[in-house]
């Protein structure tokens, strides 16, 4: 049974202000929910009007989503949710680069600000689920146990930034566009059938707080410029960089290496080094890894056996990759069928069986294979 067929529910729709969530609101309307819209704030001061795809949490969008619950015809509320939203997002995510590591901030606002401050205040307030737009699916077993498992679409599937949910959250949330195999033109198009004026809006991609796409002069103007040696394999400075913290292991463009590698390939970034403040390059074949260990786990349910085969997804528009994976007291490693390449800590690994998601932990070390240079 999918959460299309639960009993009528008290729904709390969050309304970025774009196409899928003013539609996911709709659906949950048709099904027989009694929802109401509300826009989280979460910049404490926002721009008026986002540049085409770039970032989201304007006044605008604030208008955009109270427009289309007008449409649907529910209550709608902007809650402020910044001074959380920068704590646990953003401080997080610049710490995370200041310490050599790769966060997701999509991931940490699901876990912290979507289905936990959200959530939290919703429950407070007698509603039985929080709704959203993400493409992903939550099953309700015959015993009432709820998994979360990929969307029809798998184009459009975004059950890896959902991983981080635990069965209490999963147990109030509403995905209503998860289980249709529908393409983004056609959710389009039923969105101008609604009446809804977000129907050809833009999606948001990138970092939403992070409007202009500048991820490094955006981590700058917190951590300033903190100068320092870009290295080869062997030691040898090979360029200067202007903060560490601007690199991600598996980076090529924007080294601006002045010495050329021997072969004259092309080089990439394989470590960060926030003690010294060294970034270490080398070829494509350095970057193979076998296995990683990650930290934090968190289960979509129960938790797995101590070892077992699954799939893992690394990033949120990577393919799947197969794996045996070794549950720990408060860790994971995962070992890799093949290796993979691109892997930095920080990131998230999502473990899957099938179509189900296990669950997810933070990346905290890799293993490499030996590469020949």
């Amino acid at each position: 049974m999918t959460e299309t067929t639960q009993r009528p529910l008290r729904v709390l729709a969050a309304m970025s202000g774009g196409v899928d969530s003013a539609v996911a609101a709709a659906r949950a309307v048709e099904a027989g929910h009694d929802v109401t819209g509300v826009h989280l704030a979460l910049s404490a001061n926002p721009q008026s009007f986002r540049t085409g795809a770039r970032g989201c949490c304007t006044i605008e969008d604030s208008r955009d989503a109270r427009r289309a619950a007008d449409v649907i015809g529910i209550p709608f509320y902007v809650w402020d949710l910044a001074e959380r939203f920068r704590e646990d997002v953003v401080a997080d995510f610049v710490a995370e680069y200041q310490a050599g590591r790769t966060p997701n901030p999509c991931l940490r606002c699901n876990e912290k600000i979507k289905f936990a401050a959200l959530l939290d205040k919703a429950l407070a307030l007698g509603f039985d689920a929080v709704c959203t737009g993400h493409y992903a699916q939550v099953v309700t077993r015959p015993d009432g146990a709820r998994e979360l498992h990929r969307a029809t679409d798998l184009a459009k599937d975004q059950s890896y930034v959902l991983g981080v949910l635990d069965d209490r959250q999963l147990a109030h949330a509403l995905f209503p566009l998860g289980d249709t195999a529908t393409t983004k033109d056609e959710i389009r198009a039923e969105a101008e059938r609604r009446g809804l004026a977000v129907a050809r809006k833009p999606d948001s991609h990138d970092i939403c707080f992070i409007a202009d796409g500048d991820t490094q002069g955006f981590l700058a103007g917190h951590l300033g410029t903190a100068e320092g040696d870009i290295v080869d394999e062997s030691g040898a400075t090979v360029g200067r960089h202007d903060g560490a913290y601007g690199f991600t292991i598996g980076q090529r463009k924007g080294l601006k290496i002045g010495t050329p590698a021997p072969d004259g390939k092309p080089r990439y970034v394989l470590d960060i080094s926030p003690v010294d403040n060294t970034v270490t390059v080398g070829p494509a074949a350095a970057l193979d890894v076998t296995a990683l260990t990650a930290i934090r786990p968190r289960w979509c349910g129960t938790a797995p056996a101590a070892s077992g085969r699954y799939t893992a997804q690394l990033r949120a528009h990577g393919g799947e990759t197969e794996v045996t994976a070794e549950v720990g007291d408060g860790t994971l490693r995962v070992a890799f069928d093949q290796p993979v390449r691109g892997v930095a800590p920080g990131q998230a690994v999502v473990l899957y069986d099938g179509s189900r998601v296990v669950g997810s932990a933070t990346i905290s070390a890799t293993e490499r294979a030996t590469a020949s240079v």
